[in-house]
């Protein structure tokens, strides 16, 4: 029903009203899920089509929407981006800076949680320990609420993870069972935690997510990472985008996972402007095992195996089709390990061959002492899980070798070695589960923002939570390494945060705006900042639509030299140019489009085989220097022309605003093509780069 007015009138009150005249009086209460009327205006209700379109109809009412069910989606990944421990801290500042984190809850207990050396909690904070029994807050973790469950406590492990990456305290010694051992820590050690779990293992339902960003806009935190996503919807029925917006006006910025739905073009969820989306890269670590075989060959393959063989020591090896169970419906599943088709009396004590990614499952519940799969769709990029027993991926060449050995000899013999780490110097590359633009919404309006680190991330876990997420892995960790756009997200809201430490007042559009700029190009050799060369691959989901403006750089953006700011007002009105009046009232003809707001990159969906000239009006702040001239230069490759007016902008005093207009020009270009630019404003001590795409239609 929209933002909060001043009345004497009880909004829980109306809420109910509406639903007894609509419902019966009988029948209002019990239908009645939860009123909204802390942070914005609205409730949920279990409501058929008659009484839906029935509340739809009065004037009072924006939008009626059901309620989706939205998915889940360390120290070396911060030490990647820059952000060692001997990085510039802004330590008491850090400490009043409080984290909301929507996810599935939290294990309080856990270490990363721990508030010694902490004082009380900023007299900001207006929320409370709602955690249910057994549950306990601190200094550190100062806030918990459950949303239709009993308990705060993380049970699932993803919930925890995410809180220690985006402020999780330093431990010394954390690690996978003995795999990447060191200190762990979030972006913003000192910072504190309130955790709103919206979130289980069947998901996370839109009427809780709403009740946690109205819960946590009133309780004060300074921002919000939210790890979930769903498939792309309009912003007036997506609960993310709504109640980011309610958290963008009361100046509250959103960190979202773009989601795991990669690599296909238009598959990221996380499509609202005034939010910033985080996809998933990997970083300069790569965790490899190795696989021995009885004939003296070793091969590396994949995965996170935390168990340690005898070096020198081998075990039976057999292939999945000659260990075929008596209960499996066609025998030859039995060659790619389907669930319950290997037989446990002929696995047992043996290495299992299996044709096929997931195949060590079925090993692992047969009994078979370890397995080896068939891992062709992985790349150096993708993420890796943590394995309940022995276990290597390779690719369909090594695979190959490894048939091509048991089907010559007649006890063929192997083992698989504990996992190591390699350097990979290829980093950082965007995961190819990464959900990839274009935005579906707003094709004017690049999505996802940045990547960051989301592969192999160590962090925090539930202990009651299997660590290979196997429900009959009965092992218990206190850290795990998971990966998806769930970890990328908190390393970015760790670096908003970061960069609010030494910017209190800064606008969440100004913190955005400064990761945006000062993010790496991500084709470039070496992370320098004087590099600007951008992506012209042909591949269309690739390039910018999967890594945004590029990788954060949390160091530099703390100093970006100038930010491009963006108000509510500036939102309203690119939605109005979209038809959509559902954040504020639209005047009664609505010019403009949405290239033309005022955002940190700028992109546009042109005609296919037509010519085309576009302009993109921006204004920017200075925050560097007070008097200072920053000249604008230009990458592009042949098939554009990108010019700027002025071309450059002199400034007298900080916070001084200059304006400028972007004009991008060129011939027809073909179905499904990406062309991709760069603009840098550089005063020779900052250089502050916007990303510039030209893109056809899919079809």
């Amino acid at each position: 029903m929209g933002s909060l007015l001043e009345s004497e009138q009880s909004f829980a009150s109306l809420h109910l009203s509406i639903l007894q005249e609509a419902l019966g009086e009988s029948s209002a209460t019990s239908s009645l899920v939860r009123s909204y009327t802390r942070s914005f205006n609205a409730f949920a209700a279990m409501l058929d089509d008659k009484e839906r379109k029935t509340i739809a109809s009065r004037k009072e009412v924006l939008s009626v929407f059901p309620s989706r069910t939205l998915k889940l989606q360390t120290t070396r990944s911060w030490d990647f981006m820059g952000l060692t421990q001997a990085a510039k801290r802004n330590p008491t500042v850090e400490s009043d800076v409080i984290v909301g984190v929507i996810d599935s809850g939290i294990w309080p207990e856990s270490e990363s949680f721990n508030d010694t050396g902490y004082g009380p909690p900023p007299t900001k904070w207006k929320g409370t320990c709602a955690g249910g029994s057994n549950f306990t807050c601190n200094n550190k973790l100062i806030g918990a609420r459950a949303y239709n469950r009993t308990t705060a406590r993380d049970v699932e492990g993803h919930g925890t993870h995410t809180a220690s990456t985006a402020a999780g305290a330093k431990v010394k010694g954390a690690s996978c069972f003995g795999l990447a051992k060191g200190k762990a820590r979030g972006g913003v050690p000192a910072a504190r935690i309130a955790v709103y779990k919206a979130c289980d293992s069947d998901g996370c339902r839109d009427h809780d997510v709403l009740a946690a960003f109205d819960d946590a806009i009133a309780d004060g935190v300074d921002l919000i990472t939210v790890s979930i996503s769903g498939y792309p919807t309009a912003f007036e029925k997506d609960s993310i985008s709504i109640g980011s917006f309610h958290a963008m006006e009361k100046g509250i910025l959103t960190v979202q996972s773009a989601g795991n739905d990669g690599p296909s073009s238009s598959t990221t969820g996380s499509i609202a402007p005034w939010l910033l989306s985080a996809a998933a890269s990997n970083t300069d670590h790569n965790f490899v095992d190795k696989v021995v075989l009885g004939n003296g060959k070793t091969i590396i393959g994949s995965g996170i195996n935390s168990f340690t063989q005898i070096n020198g020591t081998t075990f039976p090896l057999i292939h999945g089709k000659d260990a075929s169970s008596t209960s499996c419906s066609d025998p030859d599943l039995a060659r790619i390990c389907t669930e319950n088709c290997l037989n446990s009396s002929l696995v047992k004590g043996k290495i299992v061959v299996c044709d096929w990614p997931d195949g060590w499952g079925e090993a692992f519940r047969a009994g078979a002492l370890g397995s080896i799969v068939l891992d062709a769709f992985r790349t150096q990029e993708d993420f890796i899980v943590v394995l309940p027993l022995p276990a290597s991926g390779l690719t369909a060449e090594k695979h190959d070798v490894v048939k091509s050995y048991v089907n010559s000899t007649k006890n063929p013999q192997g083992n698989i070695l504990k996992s190591e780490v390699m350097k990979n110097s290829a980093a950082p590359v965007v995961a190819s589960f990464s959900s990839r633009g274009p935005n579906p919404i707003a094709p004017d309006i690049l999505k996802p923002d940045v990547t960051a680190p989301g592969v192999n991330i160590l962090a925090a876990y539930s202990p009651v939570s299997p660590p290979s997420h196997d429900p009959k892995d009965k092992r218990s960790a206190k850290y795990n390494i998971m990966s998806g756009t769930s970890m990328s997200c908190p390393h970015v809201a760790g670096a908003a945060a970061y960069v609010k430490t030494f910017h209190s007042n800064w606008s969440p559009s100004a913190i955005k705006s400064a990761l945006m700029t000062t993010a790496w190009p991500m084709n470039a050799t070496e992370h320098k900042e004087e590099k600007f060369d951008s992506s012209f691959s042909d591949e269309y989901g690739e390039g910018e639509f999967a890594f945004g403006a590029g990788h954060i750089n949390p160091v530099k953006a703390i100093d970006p030299g100038l930010v491009y700011e963006t108000s509510k007002e500036d939102y309203i009105k690119m939605l109005c140019s979209m038809q959509v009046s559902f954040f504020g009232t639209c005047p009664s003809e609505s010019k403009g489009s949405p290239k033309d707001l005022n955002y940190p990159s700028m992109q546009v969906l042109v005609e296919t085989g037509k010519s085309f000239v576009v302009e993109f009006p921006r204004t920017v702040t200075n925050v560097g220097i007070a008097n200072s001239t920053f000249v604008s230069k230009v990458i592009t490759g042949s098939q554009i022309n990108v010019s700027v007016e002025p071309s450059i902008l002199s400034f007298k005093s900080l916070e001084e605003k200059k304006s400028f207009v972007v004009t991008v020009s060129g011939k027809a270009l073909p179905a499904r093509k990406r062309v991709s630019a760069s603009l840098v404003w550089s005063d020779r001590t900052h250089n502050v780069r916007s990303t510039i795409v030209v893109y056809t239609p899919n079809s």
